[in-house]
């Protein structure tokens, strides 16, 4: 007897055969290793890594161990294949070879359909052996109660792929199996990250109606805009979903109103409103925060894109608030539109002007024509509600106009572009006569009277704007007369008034007066006989004086001239 490698070696003497054999003993796996018959030992021996038998006749037989390789194939072939883990185990081989046994092994079992058993064996080679090997065999075999605890191995030593959280959630959710969903989600909780992809959890829990998982799974990993999306897109909880909203920090609160304020605005328009106030100024907000560092509200205009009476408001009440907003003049030109707009459309020519996306504006403004507006049906009801409502937008508009171009500014809070196209689109006539006369452009002042025939404001006008002492063109009384010249209309009283300011400026020769006025049929000489006679008058005085002043100059000259004349004498 001897021992080698933990092998227990013995000679034995057969007495029934008469036959002398070698044995080698695996204790470890209770099995003969080895075994042959020889002739009579006498000694035996182990060294240089080999058996060698001394036998009686002095001959020598060296044993040598097989390779780990040979001892494996040969065990595979019996399919012995404990004996062949046990094998690589008790020989400390490395972790790749063992796994590749038990992979051999789970492969015999699964041919012999004992799934349950194959999968502890796959389940070992975790980290060595290719996943996708193991998963496409259970999915051919509609085995999923052993692909769940094959993939549930995965996640636990973190080596999952967005792939495997997918298959791992899909079998809970079509197990039904709420209990180990809840186990898989909420077994971190409290304890670091998340040890598998939220954002693959989050959608497949969405997608079998779990949504309070996939809530769980979005908020603990700070996924605020998912978690917002369930609660808005799948549940309707617009209540939580602005609680949710209003527990963020400021900056985050503003990127979520961003991304769903939309929906938020559309059924919860006030309370929508009540954040954004919140968020835009410093309400709330610690001390030490300037404006300048607030978001602003042209951030959150296309948020109201189908509601443009709710953003009317909201910029209303943020300019009642702040009154030195960095934004002044984008919400001022936005605000102008609002009130402008006989229908009230979305704000696209501001924003446009002001820098935002075309494309996007275009886009918007398309949706809230294809979608009637809510807010706007109410009013359709009723053509006189509509031009109330639109007689007192523009009335706001003119107020505004007003009061965002004090008298000690060059340039008003607003574009001043802006404001005369949005007038002459809505034709806004109180408007545009207010721009233009703070523009100076008087010219264009007379021209609106003049399309709207209203002759008493058109005089009126020029009485105001047309009086030189009071920095005014005295121009416009010659345009104001060409018109009424032109008008192919009975003005005698009115011709009459204007050619009094004419005729006190003396802004026009009568001739003039006289070939303007011929072209309309409808005045009569009458019109101008006063004038005419007064300027005859006024001529034959001036006529008077100068043949005065050249008699007097002529007795001058006469008498210099014989003074002259008697000097030289």
């Amino acid at each position: 007897m001897g021992w080698f490698r933990g092998y227990l070696l013995c000679v034995i003497d057969d007495s029934k055969t008469g036959n002398t054999v070698f044995n080698v003993y695996d204790l470890r796996n209770r099995l003969i290793a080895y075994s042959i018959v020889v002739d009579k030992v006498s000694n035996m021996l182990c060294e240089w890594g080999n058996i060698i038998l001394i036998k009686a006749d002095k001959s020598l037989l060296c044993i040598t161990e097989k390779d780990m390789e040979s001892k494996l194939d040969m065990l595979f072939k019996k399919n012995l294949y404990t004996v062949a883990i046990n094998l690589v185990q008790s020989q400390h081989a490395d972790a790749a070879a063992t796994a590749n046994v038990m992979r051999k092994y789970g492969d015999h079992l699964y041919g012999k359909q004992d799934f349950d058993e194959a999968m502890l064996q796959y389940i070992n080679t975790i980290g060595y052996l290719e996943p996708s090997f193991v998963i496409q065999k259970f999915l051919d075999a509609q085995r999923i109660y052993n692909l769940t605890n094959y993939l549930e191995k995965l996640h636990e030593k973190g080596l999952a792929s967005k792939d495997h959280t997918t298959l791992l959630l899909n079998c809970y959710t079509k197990l039904k199996d709420v209990e180990k969903l809840n186990t898989f989600i909420r077994k971190e909780d409290g304890i670091g990250e998340l040890k598998f992809d939220v954002e693959t959890a989050i959608r497949v829990c969405r997608a079998a109606n779990y949504h309070e998982h996939a809530m769980y799974v979005a908020k603990k990993a700070g996924k605020h805009e998912w978690y917002l999306k369930i609660l808005l897109e799948d549940l309707g909880n617009y209540d939580e979903a602005l609680q949710y909203v209003s527990s963020l920090e400021p900056s985050q609160a503003g990127v979520t109103i961003e991304q769903y304020g939309k929906i938020l605005i559309e059924h919860k328009p006030k309370e929508t409103i009540d954040i954004l106030m919140r968020l835009c100024t410093e309400q709330g907000i610690p001390n030490g925060v300037f404006l300048s560092m607030l978001p602003s509200p042209v951030d959150f205009i296309t948020v109201f894109v189908q509601h443009p009476h709710s953003l009317m408001h909201f910029l209303e009440r943020y300019a009642e608030i702040v009154q030195d907003s960095p934004a002044q003049a984008e919400i001022n030109n936005t605000l102008l539109e609002l009130y402008l707009s006989r229908d009230l459309n979305f704000p696209s020519i501001s924003l446009s002007e002001n820098g935002l996306d075309k494309d996007l504006i275009d886009h918007s403004v398309a949706a809230a024509v294809s979608k009637a507006d809510p807010e706007k049906k109410t009013n359709a009801d009723s053509k006189d509600a509509m031009e109330k409502d639109c007689t007192e937008r523009q009335q706001k508009g003119l107020e505004l106009l007003k009061m965002a171009w004090p008298s000690d500014l060059e340039q008003p809070l607003y574009d001043v572009d802006l404001a005369v196209i949005l007038c002459e689109m809505n034709s806004f006539k109180d408007g545009l006569l207010y721009l233009y006369e703070k523009m100076k452009f008087y010219k264009e002042v007379i021209a609106c009277y003049m399309q709207n025939h209203d002759h008493e404001g058109l005089i009126a006008c020029c009485k105001r704007l047309g009086d030189s002492s009071k920095g005014g063109d005295p121009s416009l009384w010659a345009d104001l007369l060409k018109y009424f010249g032109e008008i192919g209309e009975d003005c005698t009283k009115e011709v009459k008034e204007v050619l009094t300011y004419i005729e006190r400026d003396d802004i026009l020769p009568p001739i003039i007066v006289l070939q303007t006025l011929a072209k309309n049929p409808c005045l009569t000489l009458s019109v101008i006989k006063d004038y005419i006679a007064r300027k005859l008058e006024q001529e034959s005085k001036i006529i008077e004086e100068d043949r005065r002043a050249v008699e007097k100059y002529q007795v001058s000259v006469s008498s210099l001239i014989s003074c002259l004349i008697f000097q030289v004498n």
